[in-house]
Parts: C-alpha cells; structure tokens; sequence
C-alpha cells in the first residue's frame, strides 16, 4: 500500500525551486539532509562544478555519503562558513540548508559574513536559494512536529530568509513556495 511511502524522487520539489540544471556551478552551503545534496549536486553533471562547504566533519562525512549515494561529484570544504575557500563570481547558484535552523543559530555577525561570501563567490545574476522548514503537512501537521522557534530572535524579527537577503545586498528577494513541509526563498545577486 503506497499512501505511506514515499515517492520515488523526495527532492523534485527541491530540484524544480532551485533551478539547478546541467553545466551549472552549484554552491551548497551547510548540509541537514545529504540527500539533497546528493540530488541538487547530481544535476549539474559532469558539464558542470558541485561544491558544498559544511561547518563540521560530521556534516562533511554526511554530505559526502549524500554525493556517492546520488552519483554526484562535489568537492566538500570543511571550515568557518564565514569566509569561503573558492574563488569570486565561481558559482552559479548557492543553495543554502536552513532546515535545521544553521541561519538562525549563527550571530548575527557570522550570518552577515556569511551572506558576503555567498555575494562574493556567485556570478552576477547569479542565484541564492534558501530551503528551510516551512508549514508542516500530512500528519506532521497534526502533531505540529516541524515547529521549531529559531535560536536568535533577531533572525525572525528581521525579515527571517528574506531580511537577510534584502540587508545582504542581494536584488528580488522572495519567497518561492511553501509546500512539502518545506519553504524555498531566492535571490539574485
């Protein structure tokens, strides 16, 4: 009986919101779900760069099974997210995990840091997505599992994803959906 499992592709909705496709230059940023890493990074293709950069070995060991599980090729950096090893204008769209509140939890000083890096290493018009919880569905909802209150309240009185986008200097922040138990926010540089 299917209506508890799960389809075949659990990051199409991720996938279609990022835009990420063949032959671009994908930036993760933090990594919650390795599975997602592993999809997003899977379609750019041999044409194009994956890289992610993770705060912790036990992000980077998640993030590197999330790639071999996909088939996907990504370089993983571990270090401070507020200054990034790569170099400026490298990518073509960042994804960025906030599932698990890594916005919220930083200062705010390392948050804006952070943004600046993202700002420097994407190319102009380049993308920043954000994926973080959004409204829980299913029985989620019900049992209201997928709220959680942010570590720094001046995250969520600032705007949350969006404020930080606008304040960080990125152009046409908004937010692009709120399905799946999930919510994706983009901007261009």
């Amino acid at each position: 009986m299917g209506i508890f499992r799960r389809g075949q592709d659990t990051h199409t909705l991720a996938i279609a919101m990022t835009g990420v496709g063949l032959g671009d230059r994908l930036l993760n940023v933090g990594c919650t779900d390795p599975s997602l890493i592993g999809a997003l990074s899977a379609k750019v293709g041999l044409s194009g760069r994956a890289c992610a950069i993770v705060a912790s070995g036990e992000q980077a060991t998640l993030a590197r099974r999330g790639a071999e599980s996909a088939g996907a090729l990504v370089e993983i950096e571990t270090g401070s997210l507020d200054t990034f090893p790569f170099e400026d204008e490298a990518f073509t769209v960042a994804a960025i995990d906030n599932q698990a509140g890594l916005l919220s939890s930083m200062p705010a000083a390392t948050r804006a840091a952070m943004f600046r890096q993202v700002h420097r290493t994407l190319a102009p018009r380049g993308r920043v997505v954000i994926i973080e919880r959004g409204t829980p569905t299913g029985l989620g909802a019900l049992f209201k599992s997928g709220a959680r209150e942010p570590a720094d309240p001046n995250y969520a009185s600032a705007g949350g994803a969006l404020g930080v986008l606008k304040a960080e200097g990125f152009r046409s922040a908004r937010q692009l959906a709120d399905r799946g138990g999930l919510s994706f926010f983009e901007a261009v540089r």
